[in-house]
């Protein structure tokens, strides 16, 4: 199969990198002077840990230091690649260090997707050499497995699930009780009865944001196929839970008006935190990175739920999982080194730095939430209500992880503008769908010659 010419994010062209990146690099870990497992190196081999969350976002400093006072050959530096927190930031800056040929050793990707591209790229070295010499079986390890094509490339860092939300205080002024199971049509209904006020002033029910996420919500439950392609790039989206999911943000939208019209989230470049923290949302799906940043910035009393279902026979909790995908640079020097420390923190290590779920099928999730809340400020954990993020974390149910076609993010972005166009009410449903699946099936069959 030709490989792609990716141009990543759009000002890269990446191909020209490859060379510098090591595509063709064997897959089996590399000898080399500095590496972790090389006893006779007089001063501490410095690897860089790269990836775009701010200090105050991610503990990254008492992380590795913790790292680093347990493995005295090694010096372990973050690196932080936005000083906004973007992920977005991160990784085009990420692929500019790939194309220069700068020093990489740690690299994350946030998204199965972004991952996949920059495994096509070259960027990320094989890891099942290092994987089996340490008698690793990634899918016995870890909650999710990251396979692609056969090989590990990345091990799955912190690992996200998806659930709502909810402001407590709107949730008791209509009389509402917190969520234990329910689907997306008493969503509906809770969003309609929580939505309050006029212009400027209007509080909305309910926010779904401009991530392809949130064009699949009926899809995200869906147990062996929850993305908008198979693993093969095959179009998933003419099916009746993508129908559902769009006819459900056009009700709450443009007909029940109970849902921030998405014209406002990309016309205001709305920020999804702003809006839930402002108090202009009574109710948000998203990830369970949420608690961590709840516990720094919390404004007012949470309560949590399951993530809706898609049919009320469906299994309660059943959600769209997600990770950072934590790999070793295809480029690095000490490429041994690199895997030790990926190795710890997907383990160990995400339970040191406190601030996220981790992948790890060992972790214990009440020590994790409790870490978690430990490091957040007094006043604001006082605000999350523990009873009710607990039980919903218990009931969570990941649906399969999907990493797809390295030309993914092509299919995304061809989906994405024919779901703006039927939620702006420029073209119908069926105009939507057929057209999507006509681009993404071209995407496919481009990429296949």
């Amino acid at each position: 199969m030709k490989k792609s010419l990716l141009v990543l994010s759009g000002v890269l062209a990446i191909s020209a990198a490859l060379a510098g990146c090591g595509s063709k690099s064997e897959d089996k870990p590399a000898e080399t002077s500095g590496g972790a497992a090389t006893s006779t190196t007089k001063a501490p081999v410095t690897i860089k840990v790269q990836a775009w969350y701010t200090e105050a976002q991610g503990n990254w400093n008492a992380t590795v230091e913790a790292y680093n006072k347990t493995h005295p050959n090694v010096k372990v530096v973050y690196e932080s690649m936005s000083e906004k927190g973007d992920s977005q930031e991160g990784m085009k800056k990420l692929d500019l260090l790939a194309a220069s040929g700068e020093q990489m050793d740690v690299v994350m990707y946030s998204s199965a997707s972004d991952f996949a591209q920059r495994v096509g790229a070259g960027i990320l070295e094989p890891l099942d050499a290092y994987l089996k010499k340490d008698n690793i079986v990634v899918k016995d390890e870890y909650k999710l497995d990251p396979v692609v094509n056969g090989k590990y490339y990345a091990l799955p860092g912190k690992m996200i699930e998806w659930f709502v939300l909810l402001n407590k205080d709107k949730l008791d002024a209509a009389k509402l009780p917190v969520p234990t199971e329910w689907t997306w049509n008493d969503y509906a209904e809770y969003a309609k009865k929580m939505t309050s006020g006029e212009g400027a002033a209007k509080q909305y029910g309910s926010y779904f944001h401009n991530w392809k996420d949130y064009a699949l919500l009926g899809l995200n439950n869906n147990m062996d196929n929850p993305y908008l392609v198979k693993s093969d790039g095959t179009e998933n989206i003419d099916n009746p839970q993508v129908r559902f999911s769009l006819n459900l943000r056009n009700q709450m939208e443009n007909v029940d008006k109970s849902s921030v019209p998405y014209f406002e989230v990309v016309s205001q470049k709305m920020a999804y935190r702003d809006v839930f923290y402002a108090g202009k949302t009574a109710m948000l799906a998203t990830g369970n990175w949420m608690v961590g940043e709840l516990a720094q910035n919390a404004k007012f009393n949470t309560v949590f739920a399951p993530y809706p279902k898609y049919d009320a026979k469906d299994a309660n909790g059943l959600t769209e999982v997600g990770a950072d995908f934590m790999g070793v640079a295809a480029n690095s020097k000490n490429k041994q080194a690199a895997y030790d420390f990926v190795k710890w923190y997907t383990t160990e290590g995400i339970q040191t730095q406190g601030l996220f779920f981790s992948g790890w099928k060992k972790a214990d999730i009440n020590a994790n939430v409790d870490a978690i809340l430990k490091s957040g400020k007094p006043d604001q954990v006082a605000k999350i209500d523990k009873t009710s993020l607990l039980s919903t974390l218990k009931v969570n149910k990941a649906t399969k992880l999907v990493v797809p076609p390295t030309y993914a993010l092509q299919q995304e972005k061809e989906y994405l503008t024919q779901v703006e166009l039927f939620l702006t009410g420029k073209q119908d449903l069926e105009k939507t769908i057929s057209t999507a699946k006509a681009k993404i099936e071209d995407i496919r069959k481009s990429n296949a010659k």
